[in-house]
């Protein structure tokens, strides 16, 4: 077991080691016995230097055999087929796409004809969605009346834009996902402690969010900067959404704090690997 920087949650997360492949899970999201999910870390990869061990990202300069074989080895851990692994082309927008017959694999197996894809969802057993992290929120989504599931990315622009809800709309026009129904999860990512934003990045967030929520997001700073909570931000979005409150599991593990178990690009900025999210009905 690695020693994590952890932060005070309801829902602590659970370190998980198979075939020399350590990753993080939600007991909330394995307790509907319908998917299997992670959270990766840096630990059981073969990547070297920056990107080292278990680099996802094949734009970042990473050997592209090594990324790979670090896919290969992350299905073979979670049971999945590496070859029904299906990404997105993350450029923080709040874009999701139904991911059809034609694009399962795309992103590993074969190339992604698409761009701007901030979000998945699914209703087809057996495919494997996935999305890259190193500080932005993971959200995960189960529906467990309509077996349909989501992924999305959501950082601080996705957040201000209401990605969780977004998604939760996508699902619902899809698949007639009732947000009563979901079991949703706020991954990995960088906690309201390490997150120094500008006061550009509030005026977004005054934008959506009313006033009485802003002492839960956010606080000045004796600098003019702010400290913003996207964990809170998130939780927010998905319970006004319609998510009931105890149906949402919030990480108690900050990407930044835990800099050698963890990408986070507040610390290594671009000379870094990227995490992924990875959520598969079954």
């Amino acid at each position: 077991m690695y020693q994590w920087k952890r932060k005070e949650s309801s829902s602590p997360m659970l370190e998980i080691t198979k075939d020399g492949v350590t990753f993080l899970t939600f007991p909330a999201l394995t307790e509907t016995g319908m998917v299997r999910h992670a959270f990766s870390t840096r630990m059981g990869g073969v990547s070297e230097g920056p990107y080292a061990t278990m680099n996802f990202s094949y734009t970042r300069g990473d050997d592209p055999k090594a990324v790979d074989e670090n896919y290969t080895r992350m299905a073979h851990a979670l049971g999945v087929d590496r070859d029904k692994m299906t990404l997105t082309w993350q450029t923080h927008t709040t874009n999701v796409r139904r991911v059809s017959p034609e694009d399962v694999g795309k992103g590993v197996a074969r190339e992604r004809d698409y761009r701007d894809v901030d979000g998945l969802i699914t209703d087809m057993p057996g495919v494997t969605l996935v999305t890259f992290f190193a500080d932005c929120v993971p959200l995960y989504f189960v529906d467990t009346k309509n077996r349909a599931i989501g992924l999305s990315h959501s950082g601080w622009r996705g957040t201000a834009n209401r990605m969780g809800r977004v998604t939760l709309e996508a699902m619902r026009r899809e698949f007639g996902t009732d947000p009563k129904d979901v079991v949703a999860a706020i991954g990995p990512s960088i906690c309201r402690d390490c997150y120094e934003v500008g006061p550009e990045v509030i005026e977004e967030f005054e934008k959506t969010f009313a006033p009485a929520q802003y002492e839960r997001l956010f606080y000045r700073k004796p600098n003019g900067k702010f400290q913003l909570d996207l964990w809170e931000a998130n939780r927010i979005i998905l319970e006004e959404a319609g998510v009931p409150k105890e149906r949402i599991s919030v990480t108690d593990i900050c990407t930044h704090c835990n800099p050698d178990l963890l990408f986070s690009h507040r610390t290594c900025a671009d000379r870094r690997g990227n995490l992924c999210a990875f959520l598969c009905l079954i």
